[in-house]
């Protein structure tokens, strides 16, 4: 409907700067991580490795859906490549439960066959990554969306994960070093495991959702419904579809059923203070077809699901 708001795109370019300074951090930590990891005999460290592996992918496959979103819509993708953002969520998902199941069969191995751990190596390198992901995480909280956005949310959540990793392996280093605890190092793995399954299918299942153009989270339908029926003129409404382009872009169709003596220049006054309203409620791409009581559109996909509406008069037409 035209309404492009300067907000979005400064919030977009904050987000993509976040987004590229976050990626060369992890992505650099990461390789030290896999080196000190290897070299040290931690697990601890190595699953913190694979987490940051997948952080950099997330962030990477977030920054390439940046990128993407803002080639220009053609006949081909009417939304432009916006969704590239929604599939680079599931990807991120996907890899995180592999890496999760990874490292729970790795540590199980462990636990009957300790490897001797260099502690003091582990406990360096952990603290050094604790630091990297306080200061990547305060870098998304500060520039990013972390709120609305999918895919920051989405690599919010990884550097989060990565940082109780960082604290996990710090704590196993500690008891070994202290205590001689070797089964320390797989059970600070086991952990961090577990966040990473837990954060993967989080993002999964969100991803999921908005392919699935089920209903955003943020959006109320009966409030939704209330607010077109609040419009002076506005009889009745059926055939009603929120779904999500990509994160924070909502958009909306439906029929409205009005008097069938509304001039046409109260009904564009009626469509305009629709708009308006529904603008408030975070709902920038509105698609709505008039009706009149006299004539109104058979053959709708809600009624035929039996979606139960006020104002749906032909649904025994069928």
């Amino acid at each position: 409907m035209g309404h492009d708001h300067h907000g979005h795109d400064h919030t977009h370019g904050a987000n993509k700067k976040a987004l590229m300074i976050s990626f060369c951090l992890i992505t650099v930590f990461m390789i030290l991580e896999v080196v000190g990891g290897l070299i040290t005999k931690s697990l601890a460290l190595l699953a913190d490795a694979g987490h940051m592996l997948s952080d950099s992918i997330s962030l990477f496959a977030a920054l390439l859906a940046f990128l993407l979103g803002e080639r220009a819509a053609n006949y081909a993708k009417t939304y432009g490549y916006k969704r590239f953002e929604i599939l680079a969520a599931i990807f991120n998902g996907v890899t995180l439960i592999a890496i999760s199941i990874f490292i729970f069969y790795e540590a199980f191995q462990r636990f009957f066959n300790p490897s001797e751990v260099a502690s003091t190596g582990m406990l360096i390198i952990a603290t050094i990554g604790l630091v990297v992901n306080i200061l990547v995480a305060w870098i998304l909280m500060r520039s990013g969306d972390t709120s609305e956005n999918l895919n920051i949310r989405a690599a919010f959540l990884h550097v989060l994960g990565d940082l109780l990793g960082s604290v996990g392996a710090i704590v196993a280093a500690l008891f070994i070093m202290s205590f001689g605890w070797g089964w320390a190092d797989p059970l600070a793995s086991i952990i961090v495991a577990t966040l990473v399954l837990i954060s993967g299918w989080r993002v999964s299942k969100d991803a999921i959702h908005v392919l699935m153009e089920g209903t955003p989270a943020n959006v109320n339908i009966n409030d939704v419904i209330k607010t077109i029926k609040h419009v002076k003129g506005v009889k009745g409404i059926h055939d009603l579809h929120v779904w999500s382009i990509t994160s924070g872009q909502h958009a909306l169709s439906c029929h409205i059923i009005v008097d069938g003596n509304l001039t046409v220049e109260k009904s564009q006054t009626l469509l305009r203070r629709i708009e308006h309203d529904l603008e408030d409620k975070g709902i920038n791409h509105v698609t709505i077809q008039v009706e009149t009581e006299k004539h109104p559109h058979k053959n709708a996909l809600m009624c035929q699901t039996g979606y139960a509406m006020e104002g749906h008069h032909h649904a025994h037409s069928h």
